[in-house]
């Protein structure tokens, strides 16, 4: 062959390669999975194949888009509606019994007159007393469609026989204000645990409801918040915020900005306010702490809050499924961006918490700065504050080591705590009601007796869980202050009061009561703040 025509053959060769290399992605990824079809030696479930592709194509944009499959996105539309269909109970599995520990009040099951303490035994006929019935098992059964029976075998303590009982399942509200009480005379509280379509409405009684108690001050929890709708976040800011002030902006891809104010229909505009926040607080919970920091509305306690900063919004295919798509990023009202990095993958991303740890940024104050490029300031009173990374509380407050430890984890997963709470109720409710006739009096003057402690320690000592010894008494208050809470929310009905048990040892709770307490202090605090002098004194810098 000769020199033109093998440049010729080059040449027709390189025309190809470049006209593949050109070929339309979408017409790339029809022909894969058609050549798979034609190809592989087993049958392939198409719909499976494509939905793993488009799973993986998401994933590759940011660590928040994400796909979700039509039964996944209608579990998802009925979780954030704040109501699904059930009988409104909940319910304790150990390894071969299930016990009704908390009904709702005036809900079907209250009404059809289950009653706590009451075993489960058998759901629509089939029994749930082998060990294969776990808790998912168990809600899946329970719930169901409205208006429609479930048949549940019962048996009441101090029964010999079991009996069946019908129950109509019906719209059960999936509540966002978790607890709401007046902590004294003055101060109220109030935990938000997820943003739903109902979290304006309940936040609106809740303040209602405390302002007739006569509260003056709040505690607003946001603690393990991890978010929800945009709009709940903007009607809970909007009950602190007067009219017109800015709650977030965002900046689509198209550019630009769109900003979004505070309407004027909030209760409590003047009252002094403190936020809880840790490094579980994301999403739209950020949104609101940032608002009212950027305002010098609120004085924010805890630890840095989980830094997602980015807008995801339902982008439904026509099957059915959904696609939640990053279609934004949002920033408080002073400009900052409090996305933290991702440009290392999802599986760092997520591995931050642990990084922190290892830092001793959640152990002591002061393990963490900011360049100057994420300074900024608030817009009343020119507090610093910073972006990059998460909401930075004004007054730290290091993380509890013995409720995030290995060996409470396995306790608490164990169901040795709650068992054993439930056991000892069903002993001695009465005497228990009879030496404390109202939570307040269990709450002030209740001890776990020392050898129902040695008995929950001796029983995770057989299975293997690592109790640290009696010497570390902050470890086995820890252990009392669970097994108090379990004993405390089987007593009493009408309020959460695990999470107020849980509250009298939680650190940031107490750091919130100081302050509001202390006037001086809290003016303070919203006049100069402890966050830029906490960056100022840092030991390691946060990489963009």
């Amino acid at each position: 062959m000769n020199r033109k025509a093998t440049s010729l053959l080059v040449g027709m060769l390189g025309l190809g390669l470049s006209l593949q290399a050109q070929m339309n992605p979408k017409y790339k990824f029809e022909e894969a999975l058609k050549l798979i079809q034609q190809n592989y030696v087993d049958q392939v479930n198409e719909e499976h194949l494509v939905d793993a592709a488009i799973k993986a194509m998401i994933a590759d944009l940011d660590p928040h888009s994400h796909y979700t499959s039509r039964e996944e996105a209608e579990q998802m539309r009925v979780a954030m509606s704040g109501s699904f269909a059930g009988i409104g109970i909940q319910f304790l599995k150990t390894k071969e019994q299930t016990f009704v520990t908390k009904v709702n009040p005036d809900g079907p099951a209250m009404r059809a007159g289950i009653r706590v303490g009451d075993q489960i035994q058998g759901i629509d006929g089939e029994s749930i007393l082998e060990q294969k019935w776990g808790n998912k098992e168990i809600m899946e059964k329970l719930r169901g469609e409205k208006d429609v029976p479930v048949l549940l075998t019962i048996a009441s303590p101090g029964s010999k026989e079991s009996k069946n009982i019908n129950i109509v399942r019906e719209n059960i509200l999936e509540k966002s204000v978790r607890e709401s009480y007046m902590v004294d005379q003055e101060i109220g509280y109030i935990a938000l645990s997820i943003f739903n379509r109902t979290t304006r409405q309940e936040i609106d009684a809740a303040l209602k409801n405390l302002k007739e108690q006569g509260m003056k001050k709040l505690i607003l929890d946001l603690q393990s918040n991890g978010g929800g709708y945009v709009e709940s976040a903007i009607g809970v800011a909007d009950e602190f915020l007067p009219k017109e002030k800015i709650v977030f902006y965002s900046v689509p891809n198209e550019g630009g900005k769109d900003y979004y104010f505070t309407g004027g229909f909030g209760q409590f505009y003047e009252g002094q306010l403190v936020v809880l926040i840790d490094e579980s607080t994301a999403s739209s919970s950020e949104i609101v702490t940032g608002a009212l920091q950027d305002w010098d509305r609120a004085v924010i306690i805890g630890r840095r809050s989980f830094g997602k900063g980015l807008m995801q919004k339902p982008v439904p295919l026509s099957d059915g499924s959904e696609m939640q798509l990053t279609g934004a990023r949002y920033y408080t009202p002073s400009g900052r961006s409090i996305q933290k990095p991702y440009n290392k993958g999802k599986d760092d991303y997520f591995q931050d918490f642990n990084r922190r740890m290892e830092s001793k940024e959640l152990l002591e104050e002061g393990h963490i700065s900011f360049p100057d490029s994420l300074k900024y300031t608030t817009l009343g009173n020119k507090r610093i504050v910073f972006g990059g990374g998460g909401i930075m509380p004004d007054r730290f407050v290091p993380i509890d080591t013995n409720e995030y430890s290995t060996w409470m984890a396995q306790l608490m997963n164990s169901g040795l705590v709650a068992k054993g709470g439930f056991e000892f109720v069903q002993q001695n409710r009465e005497a228990l009601l009879k030496a404390y006739p109202d939570f307040k009096a269990f709450n002030i003057r209740f001890k776990v007796p020392k050898e129902v402690h040695q008995q929950l320690i001796t029983a995770a000592n057989k299975i293997a869980v690592a109790i640290p010894p009696a010497q570390q008494l902050d470890a086995h208050a820890t252990i009392d202050v669970e097994f108090k809470a379990q004993v405390g929310s089987l007593l009493y009905t009408g309020g959460d009061y695990m999470a107020r048990v849980r509250n009298e040892s939680n650190q940031s709770f107490k750091e919130a009561l100081s302050v509001l307490r202390d006037e001086k202090l809290y003016k303070q605090l919203l006049q100069t703040g402890t966050v830029g002098q906490s960056a100022k004194n840092s030991l390691t810098k946060l990489v963009k």
